[in-house]
């Protein structure tokens, strides 16, 4: 059970890390669903580990969850892009920075 909680928590790093480093928005969101992935994981290897099938309950509302977020996230992500013309977080920001300082 140990190495495939460290593997687990391997991949939800790489998920946290990915979400820090990228600043484009699709990447963000990847690395959002790596990181529900390896907690449904953890879900998956505790549930088979005590023989009890929550573990595959929670993975099925997480993965309900992750649909759920994908498809908001994307129709917010096309709806940004047809707006602003690029999906770097850090330009939508200094976008919206700007935009402030014109209405004052």
């Amino acid at each position: 059970m140990g190495i495939q909680i460290l593997f687990a928590a391997v991949l939800f790093l790489i998920g946290l890390v990915g979400f820090l480093v990228r600043r484009n928005v699709i990447f963000m969101l990847m690395s959002i669903e790596i990181m529900l992935n390896s907690a449904a994981l953890v879900f998956v290897i505790a549930g088979s580990h005590w023989m009890q099938a929550d573990g595959q309950v929670m993975f099925i509302f997480i993965l309900t969850v992750s649909a759920a977020e994908v498809s908001v996230g994307l129709a917010l992500i096309l709806q940004m892009y047809h707006h602003f013309k690029t999906l770097d977080a850090d330009a939508l920001r200094r976008l919206r920075d700007k935009q402030e300082t014109e209405n004052k």
